[in-house]
Protein backbone atom coordinates (compact mmCIF):
# COMPACT_ATOMS: atom_id res chain seq x y z
CA UNK A 1 0.00 0.00 0.00
CA UNK A 2 0.97 3.21 -0.70
CA UNK A 3 0.93 6.71 1.18
CA UNK A 4 -2.82 8.51 -0.24
CA UNK A 5 -3.25 11.48 -1.00
CA UNK A 6 -5.66 13.77 1.17
CA UNK A 7 -7.99 13.68 -1.75
CA UNK A 8 -7.93 9.84 -1.55
CA UNK A 9 -7.68 9.44 2.15
CA UNK A 10 -11.49 11.36 1.80
CA UNK A 11 -12.61 9.45 -0.90
CA UNK A 12 -12.08 6.05 1.15
CA UNK A 13 -13.57 8.07 4.30
CA UNK A 14 -17.03 8.92 2.23
CA UNK A 15 -16.72 5.34 0.39
CA UNK A 16 -17.69 4.00 4.51
CA UNK A 17 -21.79 4.95 4.21
CA UNK A 18 -22.54 3.06 0.85
CA UNK A 19 -20.43 0.20 2.32
CA UNK A 20 -21.90 -0.02 5.66
CA UNK A 21 -25.72 0.44 3.34
CA UNK A 22 -24.65 -2.52 1.33
CA UNK A 23 -23.86 -4.68 4.49
CA UNK A 24 -26.67 -3.49 5.78
CA UNK A 25 -28.81 -4.84 3.04
CA UNK A 26 -27.27 -8.01 2.54
CA UNK A 27 -28.31 -7.98 7.02
CA UNK A 28 -24.20 -8.33 7.20
CA UNK A 29 -23.92 -5.47 9.66
CA UNK A 30 -23.91 -7.39 12.72
CA UNK A 31 -20.41 -8.72 12.14
CA UNK A 32 -19.05 -5.17 10.94
CA UNK A 33 -21.16 -3.21 13.52
CA UNK A 34 -17.84 -2.60 16.47
CA UNK A 35 -15.16 -2.81 13.75
CA UNK A 36 -12.93 0.33 13.75
CA UNK A 37 -13.40 2.81 10.78
CA UNK A 38 -9.30 1.58 10.16
CA UNK A 39 -10.54 -1.71 9.68
CA UNK A 40 -13.45 -1.23 7.60
CA UNK A 41 -10.95 1.39 5.35
CA UNK A 42 -8.74 -1.47 5.23
CA UNK A 43 -11.73 -3.64 3.66
CA UNK A 44 -12.51 -0.66 1.23
CA UNK A 45 -9.02 -0.35 0.28
CA UNK A 46 -8.47 -4.04 -0.97
CA UNK A 47 -11.48 -3.50 -2.59
CA UNK A 48 -10.17 -0.53 -4.66
CA UNK A 49 -6.86 -2.00 -4.84
CA UNK A 50 -8.28 -5.83 -6.05
CA UNK A 51 -10.18 -3.34 -8.64
CA UNK A 52 -7.29 -1.39 -10.06
CA UNK A 53 -5.20 -4.24 -10.46
CA UNK A 54 -7.68 -6.11 -12.44
CA UNK A 55 -8.12 -2.90 -14.89
CA UNK A 56 -4.41 -3.00 -14.83
CA UNK A 57 -3.83 -6.34 -15.83
CA UNK A 58 -6.89 -6.37 -18.47
CA UNK A 59 -5.11 -3.22 -20.15
CA UNK A 60 -1.57 -4.56 -20.51
CA UNK A 61 -2.86 -7.80 -21.94
CA UNK A 62 -5.68 -6.18 -24.66
CA UNK A 63 -4.47 -5.55 -28.31
CA UNK A 64 -4.53 -2.13 -28.74
CA UNK A 65 -5.04 -2.36 -32.67
CA UNK A 66 -8.17 -4.78 -31.59
CA UNK A 67 -10.61 -2.14 -31.31
CA UNK A 68 -13.65 -1.35 -33.71
CA UNK A 69 -13.37 1.35 -35.79
CA UNK A 70 -15.83 4.31 -34.29
CA UNK A 71 -17.19 4.97 -37.61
Amino acid sequence: MIDKTPMEKQAVKDARRPFAAVLTDLGLMAPFHDRTAADIDRLIEACIDGFQDSVRRQAAARDPLDDEVPF
